[in-house]
């Protein structure tokens, strides 16, 4: 058996920087003496990963879900997660006076700064992507002025006519890129003056044009990566289309995988928030067990 592994598997440049960032701020107030030590806590899971998110709070980083948490701070660090948040978190952690460490991913900063420029300048804006993602909700946080979601192409298709009406488009930085320009060009033929910014990140697009190509040479394709993870779905979605014999699993525990002798070639790729040893230990798996 074949077994091989997506060279662009595994963490990204934004989830990265934002695990390091709290092993940083971990490691700093560890070395404080221990009555300066604050309280670690991030806004949301950092990441979209449960492995990740458990080994953080194991030292003791607690996580805080809603704005109204946020307000009931009166001391500690709050470190923003990878996907961002909406411009209202960052008021309240001013107006309370909480050290803030900002760990959202830079390519998600730039959305959100797109999202304020141009809903200030008057202009319509749409975000394409997962209107209940957090990533989503903080980029439409950002908004001064007119600013919505198209989930998908169902609902760009159910958009009115545009008539000529300038719109600025961005999406999710994990959306699928195929699906984007589907999208673009059903409001062009609906007749809206489209200014389309491509707001995918690159390591998106080539951790999923990698994936489609390998999938298709692989009699059995294996996605590993958090439940709640945006990108790991989409990468799933499109494996799955290339290859049936696909499945989504968090773990090694979770591999339902029965050799046949039709699977000569194994395809294994992950989300952008999958650590390292959860891949190799998958890997190993299939190599050393079949």
């Amino acid at each position: 058996m074949n077994v091989t592994l997506a060279k662009t598997a595994g963490f990204c440049f934004g989830v990265q920087k934002a695990v390091d960032t709290v092993y940083e701020i971990i490691e700093r107030e560890k070395n404080k003496p221990e009555g300066a030590r604050k309280q670690i806590y991030t806004y949301g899971p950092i990441v979209h990963n449960e492995t990740v998110v458990n080994k953080v709070a194991s030292y003791g980083v607690k996580i805080l879900e809603t704005e109204d948490d946020l307000r009931a701070l009166t001391d500690g660090i709050v470190i923003i997660r990878a996907h961002g948040v909406p411009k209202s978190v960052y008021n309240i952690l001013e107006e309370r006076g909480i050290e803030t460490i900002d760990a959202s991913c830079p390519f998600v900063r730039k959305i959100q700064m797109l999202a304020k420029k141009y809903t200030y300048e008057k202009e319509k804006v749409f975000v394409i992507g997962n209107p209940d993602h957090p990533e989503i909700i903080g980029i439409i946080g950002w908004g001064e002025g007119d600013i919505s979601t198209i989930p998908d192409i169902e609902s760009a298709e159910k958009l009115p006519e545009g008539n000529g009406q300038r719109v600025v488009v961005v999406a999710q930085t994990t959306f699928n890129t195929d699906k984007f320009q589907q999208i673009i060009d059903i409001l062009k033929k609906k007749f809206y003056d489209v200014n389309a910014i491509n707001t995918i990140c690159n390591a998106t697009f080539e951790r999923q044009s990698e994936a489609k190509e390998l999938a298709k040479k692989s009699d059995a394709m294996i996605v590993i990566g958090g439940s709640s993870s945006s990108n790991t779905k989409k990468l799933f979605e499109i494996c799955k289309n290339q290859c049936p014999e696909t499945q989504l699993i968090q773990t090694v525990h979770d591999l339902d995988f029965n050799y046949d002798d039709a699977i000569q070639n194994v395809g294994i790729t992950a989300g952008a928030s999958t650590p390292k040893e959860i891949i190799e230990e998958v890997q190993n798996y299939v190599r050393n067990e079949f």
